[in-house]
């Protein structure tokens, strides 16, 4: 598939090898397959996209009544078949903004720990974005704080990594959190560490084990535990996400944006410890994002939501908004060109919404 500016090129090209080469369609936005054959253009199928779908998904939403969670799959067909899963972006600020550029001081590199433990695959893609807003970063694994060739005390910013620690035998995050909650010396390290003028983001598996050490950090007696999918399945699945009223310096700028993102994770499940813990949040400002439908809702409907989290809940805040832990992926999607869907005239920017996460860091640290 190619745009039609460039269909004259590309059959050049392949006249020149010696390769067939002809037109067999058109994209097109009305929503519906046609398929025309002989001289005259004989219609031969039109039917609407949904209803294909749905014929195309009929046995694996059998699968799914007999695998999965059951009102997980039926919501999944309705949605299907009403045509309205689509992705959308709508920012509140410009993303080709340079933050950075101007000021702060580019020669001087804040030290990022980029934290990751035995299973955890996150930390190529988490420096990369850290590095792209003008930081220095150091990976960090477990061993090199249990063993004395690091410590927290050279960082200013602390990323936890996502991936699947100790296969996630404890829960997700539940052993890389207890290696540090049973180790006096690195629990004292993790706790000074907060106590800093410092910034921490955990995403995904790290959000999971940082949700776990909220007794080391201040005004986190409101955050949720993550448990298993309401889906009971691995969601490895673009979604979208609505940044919350927060004065959090990591999401300066965007409250209010939708923004695409990737979630992969299998206990992904706000669940809160307290009756009102959740009210609390989101009094408080607290819920960084939440997932949200088509209309920019938020949404526990599924595949929306993709694990089941009330309020949509993507996303926590500590109360000084220095700690932002998120179950979706922004660091896997801070390059414009790295989204799954991208807006024609915008396919060639630069830097998704996300980036302007890792600039904000970066701005607050100068």
């Amino acid at each position: 598939e190619v745009s039609r500016s460039d269909v004259e090129r590309v059959q050049v090209a392949a006249k020149e090898r010696r390769l067939a080469c002809r037109t067999i369609g058109n994209t097109t936005s009305s929503g519906t397959v046609e398929v025309r054959t002989g001289a005259t253009g004989t219609t031969r199928l039109n039917c609407p996209l949904n209803e294909l779908e749905e014929i195309w998904n009929s046995v694996s939403f059998e699968m799914q009544l007999l695998r999965d969670d059951q009102e997980s799959a039926r919501e999944e067909l309705r949605e299907t078949k009403s045509a309205r899963i689509h992705l959308t972006e709508r920012l509140t600020f410009d993303p080709s903004e340079d933050l950075v550029a101007f000021s702060v001081n580019v020669d001087q590199k804040p030290k990022v720990a980029v934290l990751r433990d035995q299973g955890v695959n996150g930390q190529i893609e988490m420096a990369a974005a850290f590095m792209a807003a003008g930081f220095d970063c150091t990976d960090v694994h477990m061993t090199d704080l249990f063993e004395g060739r690091e410590s927290l005390a050279n960082f200013q910013v602390l990323a936890a990594c996502g991936g699947f620690s100790y296969g996630d035998v404890l829960g997700g995050g539940g052993g890389w959190a207890k290696s540090i909650l049973f180790n006096d010396e690195l629990r004292d390290q993790f706790a000074t560490f907060f106590e800093r003028n410092t910034l921490t983001l955990g995403i995904c598996n790290g959000c999971q084990m940082l949700s776990q050490l909220n007794e080391l950090i201040a005004g986190t007696d409101h955050w949720p535990m993550f448990s298993r999918n309401k889906s009971d399945q691995f969601e490895g699945r673009t979604v979208q996400v609505k940044i919350g009223a927060t004065s959090s310096v990591w999401l300066d700028g965007m409250s209010g944006s939708i923004i695409p993102i990737p979630v992969a994770h299998g206990e992904g499940r706000a669940s809160f410890r307290g009756d009102d813990d959740l009210k609390r949040l989101s009094d408080s400002n607290l819920i960084a994002a939440c997932y949200v439908d088509q209309n920019g809702v938020e949404t526990q409907t599924y595949p929306w939501n993709p694990n089941g989290s009330p309020s949509g809940v993507a996303g926590v805040l500590s109360q000084d908004g220095n700690v932002l832990l998120m179950m979706p992926h922004p660091e896997r999607i801070f390059r414009h060109i790295q989204n799954t869907w991208l807006r024609p005239a915008e396919r060639y920017r630069e830097d998704s919404g996300w980036m302007r996460l890792f600039r904000n860091a970066r701005r607050a640290i100068a």
